[in-house]
């Protein structure tokens, strides 16, 4: 059981998992930065407030704070623009740059029916995922 838990750990996916979360929850606080620091303040020019975050409308008591949430909001679309455009938009060129001009029924190859991965016909486990490949009736 130690050796299964032993080759999960170092799959590489593991590790490219652990450094991403590390990554973004960096890239967050460096965007929530730029909101708090740079935007809001020149949000707060037009606001006519000096402390937009800290904006708010009171119903019956209770205070609705949508300057924090308008703030969240900015977070929110900047990170998930610079995770498409520096993170998902390069992998699907490569990918297709990778996979350009290949046909996906080239001789002597067969797909791996758990990633479908193309693997050599004579293959028993998959090259992609580690799964072991059945042979064909």
């Amino acid at each position: 059981m130690f050796k299964e838990f032993k080759k999960f750990i170092l799959r590489g996916s593991v590790v490219d998992l652990a450094v991403g979360i590390v990554i973004g929850a960096s890239f967050t606080g460096i965007v929530n930065a730029l909101v708090k620091d740079m935007i809001t303040p020149f949000v707060a020019i037009f606001y006519h407030d000096k402390q937009f975050a800290n904006a708010h409308f009171t119903i019956g008591g209770s205070q609705f704070m949508y300057g924090d949430l308008i703030n969240n909001v900015i977070t929110f679309i900047i990170i998930a623009a610079v995770v498409f455009f520096v993170v998902v938009q390069p992998i699907n060129k490569l990918s297709e740059m990778a996979f350009r001009g290949r046909s996906t029924d080239e001789e002597g190859t067969k797909k791996c029916p758990y990633c479908l991965g193309k693997i050599p016909k004579e293959a028993t486990k998959c090259m992609f995922c580690t799964s072991p490949i059945k042979e064909a009736d």
